[in-house]
Order: structure tokens, then sequence, then C-alpha cells
């Protein structure tokens, strides 16, 4: 039983005679700061920048960069309704409280 090992930044594929297995590195996400600073998280790396999330967000706490990314504009206007939660369509925001 021979086993070919592609390494990818989300883990490794694992080749042998059964079917792909997938080896998944589970990352740990950290966030820097007091949480009532910054009420939303957002993963920049999984957000394309479609604009759903500050356009529905009720509050206007989020703001659009030049590039069309959200980032949190107003804070103190964060009521943690998760809107961006449920409209994101890739999981790339969360506004849940901890």
């Amino acid at each position: 039983m021979s086993e070919k090992i592609e390494r990818h930044r989300e883990g490794a594929i694992i080749k042998d005679d059964l079917p792909e297995k997938m080896e998944v590195e589970i990352n740990e996400v950290n966030t820097s700061g007091d949480y009532k600073e910054s009420p939303v998280y957002i993963y920049y790396t999984w957000c394309k920048k479609c604009g759903i999330c500050v356009e529905f967000c009720p509050t206007h706490c989020l703001g659009s960069k030049p590039d069309g990314s959200p980032f949190v504009e107003h804070p103190e206007k964060c009521i943690h309704c998760e809107t961006c939660d449920r409209l994101c369509p890739d999981f790339a925001i969360t506004g849940a409280k901890r």
C-alpha cells in the first residue's frame, strides 16, 4: 500500500488504495483587542466583497473600504442582530455575541 501525500495550505490529501482522505489542519482564530471595540469579526480571506452585509446592516455600523471590503465603521451601533451572519453567502462575517 503506497501513499502519496500532497501538502496544501488547508491540510494534506493522502492518496492510497482507498478513496482520498483529507486531513484538515484546524486553525484557531484569535482576535486582538477588546471585543466591545470590534463587535463584528470579518474573515477577509473568505470575503468576496459583495457588500450584502454593509447594505443590510440595520444600524449601519458597517462601512465599505474603497476596494469594497467591509469594516466596522461604528462599533457602538452594533446590536448583535446577526443579520450579517445570516446574509453572508460565504460565512465571512460574524456579529454574534461571544
